[in-house]
């Protein structure tokens, strides 16, 4: 029996990599593969001008190897503007591993993916995102020193999802000083979106100030025991995006804000920790803007994580790492007033502030 195999032709007219939407000039794309182990992964290199790419890896069971390289392609870019807006001198980078998590994520796996970021000598730098844990980082930590995120006993900085957390809500009373003129978030209804770690500590902050909290998961024992614990209450409607509040906080995965749900938002402001929370950066943040819903740009306040990994990079505490984060308030407020002096959308607004830093950079450097 003969598999049947994309001819050189074909595949060129495909444009697998370079031709997809998601490609950004990225430096570098690998693919991982290892039979023993079962490990699928992608590594994508998406700019090094301001320092190595860290960012962290995601297991995630795609639907095909062409979703896990989208996601890839989108994640890793959004790094190399977070370190930027941010001030880091870090470029971007991400990492996916095709499977599911629970079943099929192995210490050798792990140890296998360790050495395949090993091998691109410090160029990448990874760490936990979606389906890993911090044991996960200790177990790639066997294996390279490039890794970030790694347990306190182990001289890391631990989980960052608190940190991240942190940093979404410090964005969120910025929006909400900036458009219902205080950054008290008493009384104010919101609506979180996805309830893992990142999501839970967010609600925690919220119902500690005194805000209205639904919460909404695909998880449904999940979802009972936040709302139990926080008073949270558990959003039970049929349609998520048109529901009665002032703050959507999308805290899941990316591309919610699309051309299903754009229209249908009642909130007045967007400000969550996903990743890539528009579908197609250029329209649906215009229509937000259009509609007078304010956005507050994802890869800027869900900086909070990659703030408290640097610190193994650069050495500061975790009061120094939470001072940082706490900084996003005032870097948002700059962020939308720059977008209103520039007649642009704030996520224009947060890219070309960051891509200006890349630029200087590369013009001092003569890259």
């Amino acid at each position: 029996m003969i598999a049947e195999v994309t001819t050189p032709k074909e595949l060129q007219k495909m444009d697998p990599v370079f031709g997809q939407v998601s490609f950004d000039n990225h430096e570098q794309i690998v693919f991982c593969n290892d039979k023993d182990t079962g490990l699928k992964a992608i590594i994508g290199i998406h700019n090094t001008v301001l320092g190595p790419a860290l960012g962290g890896t995601r297991m995630w069971n795609y639907t095909n190897e062409w979703e896990a390289l989208n996601d890839v392609l989108r994640l890793s870019r959004g790094m190399t503007f977070k370190s930027a807006i941010t001030g880091l001198n870090l470029g971007g980078g991400k990492a996916v591993i095709i499977g599911d998590a629970k079943t099929q994520k192995t210490p050798e796996l792990m140890r296998k993916f360790g050495e395949f970021v090993h091998s691109l000598s410090g160029k990448y730098i990874t760490a936990e995102d979606v389906g890993m844990q911090t044991e996960d980082m200790d177990t790639v930590r066997d294996v390279t020193p490039y890794v970030t995120g790694i347990s306190e006993t182990r001289g890391g900085s631990g989980n960052p999802s608190p940190v991240t957390a942190f940093g979404v809500y410090m964005g969120m009373k910025a929006a909400a000083k900036y458009k219902f003129g205080s950054e008290s978030l008493a009384g104010i209804k919101v609506l979180v979106q996805g309830i893992g770690h990142v999501g839970e500590t967010l609600v925690d902050y919220l119902t500690k100030e005194g805000a209205l909290v639904t919460i909404s998961d695909i998880n449904e024992s999940r979802l009972n025991e936040v709302g139990a614990l926080y008073g949270a209450k558990i959003y039970s409607g049929s349609d998520l995006y048109s529901a009665d509040v002032d703050i959507y906080a999308p805290c899941a995965l990316g591309a919610t804000i699309n051309d299903d749900t754009v229209y249908k938002l009642n909130a007045s402001i967007v400000a969550g920790a996903a990743n890539n929370q528009l579908a197609n950066e250029n329209i649906h943040g215009k229509i937000l803007q259009e509609r007078g819903i304010l956005y507050a740009p994802d890869f800027l306040i869900n900086a909070g994580g990659i703030i408290n990994v640097y610190a193994e990079i650069e050495h500061y505490d975790k009061a120094e790492a939470m001072r940082r984060t706490e900084n996003i308030y005032n870097t948002t407020l700059e962020i939308f007033d720059y977008a209103v002096k520039n007649n642009m959308t704030t996520h224009q607004a947060a890219l070309t502030i960051a891509q200006n830093r890349i630029n200087q950079r590369k013009k001092e450097s003569g890259k």
